[in-house]
Protein backbone atom coordinates (compact mmCIF):
# COMPACT_ATOMS: atom_id res chain seq x y z
CA UNK A 1 0.00 0.00 0.00
CA UNK A 2 1.49 3.09 -0.52
CA UNK A 3 0.51 7.40 -0.41
CA UNK A 4 -0.45 7.36 -4.11
CA UNK A 5 -3.06 4.27 -4.08
CA UNK A 6 -6.31 5.78 -3.30
CA UNK A 7 -7.66 9.40 -1.50
CA UNK A 8 -6.81 8.77 2.30
CA UNK A 9 -9.26 10.76 4.49
CA UNK A 10 -6.82 12.35 7.65
CA UNK A 11 -8.18 14.36 10.13
CA UNK A 12 -6.24 16.04 13.06
CA UNK A 13 -6.99 16.33 16.89
CA UNK A 14 -6.48 18.70 19.05
CA UNK A 15 -6.01 19.00 22.80
CA UNK A 16 -5.14 23.30 22.61
CA UNK A 17 -1.42 21.85 24.56
CA UNK A 18 -0.58 24.96 26.92
CA UNK A 19 3.06 25.23 26.36
CA UNK A 20 5.31 26.33 28.58
CA UNK A 21 5.92 30.16 28.51
CA UNK A 22 2.20 30.71 26.73
CA UNK A 23 -1.21 31.09 28.89
CA UNK A 24 -4.03 29.09 28.50
CA UNK A 25 -5.83 31.39 26.60
CA UNK A 26 -3.05 31.57 23.66
CA UNK A 27 -3.20 27.54 23.80
CA UNK A 28 -6.85 28.46 22.59
CA UNK A 29 -6.46 30.62 19.83
CA UNK A 30 -3.32 28.60 18.37
CA UNK A 31 -5.92 26.01 18.39
CA UNK A 32 -8.23 28.31 15.92
CA UNK A 33 -5.07 29.08 13.75
CA UNK A 34 -4.02 25.19 13.51
CA UNK A 35 -7.83 24.60 12.40
CA UNK A 36 -7.53 27.35 9.50
CA UNK A 37 -4.18 25.91 8.28
CA UNK A 38 -5.05 21.69 8.65
CA UNK A 39 -8.26 22.91 6.25
CA UNK A 40 -6.27 24.85 3.52
CA UNK A 41 -3.63 21.62 3.63
CA UNK A 42 -6.71 19.36 3.06
CA UNK A 43 -7.94 17.86 5.93
CA UNK A 44 -11.13 16.01 6.01
CA UNK A 45 -12.18 16.72 10.15
CA UNK A 46 -10.91 18.42 12.63
CA UNK A 47 -11.87 17.03 16.53
CA UNK A 48 -11.12 19.09 19.82
CA UNK A 49 -10.54 16.58 22.95
CA UNK A 50 -12.08 17.53 27.08
CA UNK A 51 -9.98 17.82 29.74
CA UNK A 52 -10.68 18.97 32.90
CA UNK A 53 -7.78 21.06 35.32
CA UNK A 54 -4.84 19.73 33.64
CA UNK A 55 -2.72 22.74 33.32
CA UNK A 56 -0.91 21.31 30.12
CA UNK A 57 -3.90 21.17 28.07
CA UNK A 58 -6.52 24.00 28.05
CA UNK A 59 -9.81 22.84 26.97
CA UNK A 60 -12.74 21.62 28.84
CA UNK A 61 -15.56 22.16 26.78
CA UNK A 62 -15.24 21.00 23.24
CA UNK A 63 -18.43 22.22 22.20
CA UNK A 64 -17.90 25.51 22.52
CA UNK A 65 -14.47 25.70 21.07
CA UNK A 66 -15.69 24.27 18.17
CA UNK A 67 -18.28 26.99 17.18
CA UNK A 68 -15.17 29.05 17.23
CA UNK A 69 -13.03 26.53 14.68
CA UNK A 70 -16.21 25.94 12.86
CA UNK A 71 -16.45 29.85 11.87
CA UNK A 72 -12.86 30.15 11.14
CA UNK A 73 -12.98 27.32 8.65
CA UNK A 74 -15.45 26.59 5.51
CA UNK A 75 -15.50 23.16 4.79
CA UNK A 76 -13.83 21.02 7.34
CA UNK A 77 -15.97 18.91 9.50
CA UNK A 78 -15.90 19.91 13.37
CA UNK A 79 -16.85 17.40 16.39
CA UNK A 80 -15.30 16.28 19.74
CA UNK A 81 -13.22 13.68 20.58
CA UNK A 82 -14.94 13.81 22.53
CA UNK A 83 -17.42 14.89 24.53
CA UNK A 84 -17.42 12.30 28.03
CA UNK A 85 -21.10 11.71 28.18
CA UNK A 86 -21.26 10.58 31.62
CA UNK A 87 -21.25 14.05 33.13
CA UNK A 88 -23.96 15.19 31.09
CA UNK A 89 -27.69 15.12 30.65
CA UNK A 90 -28.65 12.93 27.27
CA UNK A 91 -30.90 15.82 26.27
CA UNK A 92 -28.57 18.42 26.69
CA UNK A 93 -25.71 16.88 24.68
CA UNK A 94 -28.20 16.42 22.15
CA UNK A 95 -29.58 20.04 22.30
CA UNK A 96 -26.15 21.79 21.94
CA UNK A 97 -25.52 19.61 19.17
CA UNK A 98 -28.77 20.64 17.39
CA UNK A 99 -28.03 23.68 18.09
CA UNK A 100 -24.31 23.06 16.56
CA UNK A 101 -25.95 21.59 13.00
CA UNK A 102 -28.61 24.10 12.80
CA UNK A 103 -25.53 26.84 12.77
CA UNK A 104 -22.84 24.77 10.62
CA UNK A 105 -25.25 22.41 8.85
CA UNK A 106 -23.47 18.85 7.61
CA UNK A 107 -20.31 19.60 9.31
CA UNK A 108 -20.79 18.84 12.91
CA UNK A 109 -19.30 15.37 14.46
CA UNK A 110 -20.52 13.96 18.00
CA UNK A 111 -17.65 11.97 19.26
CA UNK A 112 -18.56 10.59 22.49
CA UNK A 113 -16.75 8.84 25.25
CA UNK A 114 -16.75 7.57 28.69
CA UNK A 115 -13.53 8.69 30.17
CA UNK A 116 -13.36 11.12 32.55
CA UNK A 117 -10.76 13.28 31.12
CA UNK A 118 -9.13 14.66 34.56
CA UNK A 119 -8.29 13.08 38.22
CA UNK A 120 -10.72 11.96 40.64
CA UNK A 121 -11.49 14.87 42.76
CA UNK A 122 -12.10 16.84 39.49
CA UNK A 123 -14.62 14.46 38.02
CA UNK A 124 -16.56 14.44 41.72
CA UNK A 125 -16.53 18.35 41.49
CA UNK A 126 -17.93 18.60 37.98
CA UNK A 127 -21.16 16.19 38.89
CA UNK A 128 -20.72 15.42 42.56
CA UNK A 129 -19.47 11.60 41.81
CA UNK A 130 -22.78 11.29 39.49
CA UNK A 131 -19.82 10.47 36.79
CA UNK A 132 -19.54 6.76 38.36
CA UNK A 133 -22.83 5.25 37.13
CA UNK A 134 -20.78 4.25 34.41
CA UNK A 135 -23.00 0.81 34.10
CA UNK A 136 -25.87 3.57 32.96
CA UNK A 137 -23.21 4.69 29.74
CA UNK A 138 -24.81 2.25 26.51
CA UNK A 139 -28.79 3.65 27.61
CA UNK A 140 -27.32 7.28 27.75
CA UNK A 141 -25.62 7.02 24.17
CA UNK A 142 -29.22 5.73 23.04
CA UNK A 143 -30.96 8.57 24.83
CA UNK A 144 -28.30 11.24 23.45
CA UNK A 145 -28.78 9.86 19.64
CA UNK A 146 -32.57 9.13 20.12
CA UNK A 147 -32.59 12.87 21.04
CA UNK A 148 -30.60 14.02 18.79
CA UNK A 149 -32.63 12.34 15.69
CA UNK A 150 -36.14 12.63 17.65
CA UNK A 151 -36.41 9.23 17.70
CA UNK A 152 -37.54 8.33 21.01
CA UNK A 153 -39.49 4.90 21.48
CA UNK A 154 -43.66 6.21 22.46
CA UNK A 155 -42.97 4.80 26.04
CA UNK A 156 -39.92 6.32 27.12
CA UNK A 157 -40.85 8.78 29.77
CA UNK A 158 -39.23 11.69 27.82
CA UNK A 159 -40.92 10.68 24.40
CA UNK A 160 -42.97 13.84 24.39
CA UNK A 161 -39.57 16.22 24.81
CA UNK A 162 -37.93 17.60 21.79
CA UNK A 163 -34.21 18.50 21.61
CA UNK A 164 -34.14 21.93 19.17
CA UNK A 165 -33.65 23.59 17.03
CA UNK A 166 -35.03 20.69 14.95
CA UNK A 167 -33.67 20.07 11.38
CA UNK A 168 -33.42 18.12 8.33
CA UNK A 169 -30.03 17.03 9.15
CA UNK A 170 -28.27 15.76 12.09
CA UNK A 171 -24.32 15.51 13.06
CA UNK A 172 -22.23 12.26 12.94
CA UNK A 173 -22.27 10.19 15.93
CA UNK A 174 -18.91 8.32 16.81
CA UNK A 175 -18.28 6.59 19.92
CA UNK A 176 -14.87 6.81 21.45
CA UNK A 177 -12.50 3.79 23.14
CA UNK A 178 -8.71 3.03 23.71
CA UNK A 179 -10.23 -0.41 24.64
CA UNK A 180 -12.70 -3.25 23.27
CA UNK A 181 -15.85 -1.58 25.41
CA UNK A 182 -16.03 1.46 23.10
CA UNK A 183 -15.87 -0.79 19.68
CA UNK A 184 -18.06 -3.38 21.02
CA UNK A 185 -20.75 -0.71 22.24
CA UNK A 186 -20.66 0.98 18.39
CA UNK A 187 -20.92 -2.46 16.71
CA UNK A 188 -24.04 -3.35 19.04
CA UNK A 189 -25.82 0.15 18.92
CA UNK A 190 -24.88 0.63 14.52
CA UNK A 191 -22.50 3.93 15.37
CA UNK A 192 -19.30 5.11 14.05
CA UNK A 193 -16.21 3.77 16.25
CA UNK A 194 -12.53 5.82 16.53
CA UNK A 195 -9.74 4.07 18.35
CA UNK A 196 -7.21 5.60 19.91
CA UNK A 197 -3.86 4.41 19.60
CA UNK A 198 -2.04 7.17 20.86
CA UNK A 199 -3.59 6.26 24.04
CA UNK A 200 -3.31 1.81 23.80
CA UNK A 201 -1.13 1.23 21.11
CA UNK A 202 -1.65 -2.89 21.86
CA UNK A 203 -4.48 -5.41 20.70
CA UNK A 204 -6.30 -2.55 19.17
CA UNK A 205 -6.58 -3.92 15.31
CA UNK A 206 -8.50 -7.25 16.67
CA UNK A 207 -10.74 -4.61 18.56
CA UNK A 208 -11.52 -2.71 15.43
CA UNK A 209 -11.70 -6.34 13.19
CA UNK A 210 -14.01 -7.14 15.46
CA UNK A 211 -16.02 -4.07 15.43
CA UNK A 212 -16.37 -4.49 11.86
CA UNK A 213 -17.39 -8.52 11.83
CA UNK A 214 -19.78 -7.95 14.59
CA UNK A 215 -21.70 -4.97 13.20
CA UNK A 216 -25.25 -4.43 13.79
CA UNK A 217 -26.53 -2.18 11.21
CA UNK A 218 -28.95 0.62 12.12
CA UNK A 219 -31.14 3.46 10.46
CA UNK A 220 -28.36 5.97 10.89
CA UNK A 221 -25.35 3.88 9.88
CA UNK A 222 -25.97 0.64 7.57
CA UNK A 223 -22.86 -0.20 7.45
CA UNK A 224 -19.30 -0.12 10.12
CA UNK A 225 -17.35 2.85 9.85
CA UNK A 226 -14.12 3.54 11.67
CA UNK A 227 -11.48 6.00 12.09
CA UNK A 228 -8.08 4.83 13.95
CA UNK A 229 -6.60 8.56 15.88
CA UNK A 230 -2.49 8.18 16.23
CA UNK A 231 0.06 10.29 17.64
CA UNK A 232 2.85 11.35 15.10
CA UNK A 233 5.19 13.92 14.29
CA UNK A 234 7.27 14.90 11.26
CA UNK A 235 11.08 16.32 10.61
CA UNK A 236 12.74 17.06 7.74
CA UNK A 237 15.84 14.44 8.91
CA UNK A 238 15.60 11.92 11.39
CA UNK A 239 17.40 14.01 13.85
CA UNK A 240 14.89 16.77 13.77
CA UNK A 241 11.90 14.82 14.52
CA UNK A 242 13.86 13.15 17.57
CA UNK A 243 14.84 16.59 18.60
CA UNK A 244 11.19 17.43 17.85
CA UNK A 245 9.52 15.07 20.14
CA UNK A 246 11.46 15.32 23.14
CA UNK A 247 8.28 17.25 24.87
CA UNK A 248 6.43 14.76 24.33
CA UNK A 249 8.73 11.86 25.67
CA UNK A 250 8.91 14.60 29.23
CA UNK A 251 5.16 14.93 28.85
CA UNK A 252 4.35 10.86 29.02
CA UNK A 253 7.23 10.65 31.68
CA UNK A 254 5.45 13.07 33.68
CA UNK A 255 1.84 11.36 33.52
CA UNK A 256 3.44 7.98 34.28
CA UNK A 257 4.72 9.48 37.55
CA UNK A 258 1.89 11.59 38.55
CA UNK A 259 3.23 15.18 37.94
CA UNK A 260 1.56 17.72 35.44
CA UNK A 261 2.80 20.79 34.27
CA UNK A 262 2.41 22.83 30.92
CA UNK A 263 4.06 21.22 27.60
CA UNK A 264 8.24 21.76 27.96
CA UNK A 265 9.96 23.00 25.12
CA UNK A 266 12.27 21.86 23.54
CA UNK A 267 15.16 23.00 24.72
CA UNK A 268 13.71 21.99 28.25
CA UNK A 269 13.20 18.74 27.16
CA UNK A 270 17.04 18.36 25.87
CA UNK A 271 17.99 19.65 28.86
CA UNK A 272 16.23 17.26 31.36
CA UNK A 273 18.36 14.75 33.00
CA UNK A 274 16.74 11.33 33.23
CA UNK A 275 17.96 8.41 35.15
CA UNK A 276 17.60 4.95 33.73
CA UNK A 277 14.60 4.26 35.16
CA UNK A 278 13.20 7.27 32.84
CA UNK A 279 14.60 6.21 30.15
CA UNK A 280 13.04 2.48 30.22
CA UNK A 281 9.51 4.37 30.81
CA UNK A 282 9.94 7.12 27.69
CA UNK A 283 10.70 3.84 25.16
CA UNK A 284 8.01 1.91 26.64
CA UNK A 285 5.63 4.92 25.44
CA UNK A 286 7.08 5.68 21.95
CA UNK A 287 4.96 2.19 21.17
CA UNK A 288 1.89 4.85 21.60
CA UNK A 289 3.93 7.31 18.55
CA UNK A 290 4.93 7.82 14.97
CA UNK A 291 7.58 9.86 14.81
CA UNK A 292 10.11 10.36 11.63
CA UNK A 293 10.49 11.91 9.00
CA UNK A 294 7.30 12.51 6.89
CA UNK A 295 7.61 9.21 4.30
CA UNK A 296 8.19 7.21 7.60
CA UNK A 297 5.79 8.30 9.22
CA UNK A 298 2.97 7.91 6.07
CA UNK A 299 3.87 4.61 5.91
CA UNK A 300 3.37 4.07 8.94
CA UNK A 301 0.45 5.11 9.38
CA UNK A 302 -1.06 3.25 6.72
CA UNK A 303 0.30 0.37 7.51
CA UNK A 304 -1.62 0.81 11.21
CA UNK A 305 -4.76 1.56 9.04
CA UNK A 306 -4.61 -1.73 7.28
CA UNK A 307 -4.09 -3.39 10.43
CA UNK A 308 -6.97 -1.57 12.09
CA UNK A 309 -9.12 -1.54 8.44
CA UNK A 310 -9.74 1.72 9.23
CA UNK A 311 -11.80 4.00 7.00
CA UNK A 312 -10.16 7.23 8.29
CA UNK A 313 -7.02 8.03 9.82
CA UNK A 314 -6.78 10.79 12.50
CA UNK A 315 -3.62 12.34 13.45
CA UNK A 316 -2.67 14.23 16.74
CA UNK A 317 0.38 16.09 17.14
CA UNK A 318 2.42 17.96 20.10
CA UNK A 319 5.81 19.33 20.07
CA UNK A 320 7.26 22.02 22.00
CA UNK A 321 5.95 25.07 19.98
CA UNK A 322 2.97 26.05 17.77
CA UNK A 323 4.91 26.62 14.62
CA UNK A 324 6.75 23.09 14.40
CA UNK A 325 3.23 21.39 15.15
CA UNK A 326 1.93 23.13 11.77
CA UNK A 327 4.79 22.15 9.73
CA UNK A 328 4.18 18.86 11.04
CA UNK A 329 1.16 18.86 9.99
CA UNK A 330 1.97 20.43 6.28
CA UNK A 331 4.76 18.11 5.82
CA UNK A 332 2.35 14.97 6.22
CA UNK A 333 -0.13 16.62 3.72
CA UNK A 334 2.62 16.51 1.41
CA UNK A 335 3.62 12.72 2.40
CA UNK A 336 0.17 12.31 1.33
CA UNK A 337 -0.75 13.96 -1.15
CA UNK A 338 -2.70 17.15 -0.37
CA UNK A 339 -4.50 16.65 -3.57
CA UNK A 340 -4.80 12.87 -2.47
CA UNK A 341 -6.39 13.54 0.80
CA UNK A 342 -10.11 13.50 0.40
CA UNK A 343 -12.08 16.40 1.51
CA UNK A 344 -15.37 15.87 0.52
CA UNK A 345 -18.58 16.56 3.42
CA UNK A 346 -20.69 14.09 3.99
CA UNK A 347 -24.31 15.32 4.84
CA UNK A 348 -25.81 12.98 7.30
CA UNK A 349 -29.79 12.84 6.76
CA UNK A 350 -31.90 13.11 10.09
CA UNK A 351 -33.50 9.74 10.76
Amino acid sequence: MNATSKPVRLSVLDQSPIIHGHTPAQAVQHTVELAREVEALGFHRMWLAEHHGMRGLADPCPEILLTRVAAATERMRVGTGGVMLPYYSALKVAEQFRMLEALFPGRIDLGMGRAPGSDMVTSQALFQGAFYDINQFPVHVQETVAFLDDALPGDHPYARVKAMPAGNTSPEVWLLGSSDYGATLASMLGLRCSFAHFINARGGDEVMRAYRRDYRPSVREPAPYSMLTVFAICGRTVEEAERLAAPIDLRRLQMARGFDAPIATVEMAINQPYTDADRLIIERERARAIIGTPDVVRDRILALQAAYEADEVMVLTITGDYRSRIESYAMLAEAFGSSRMSTRIDRTTKT
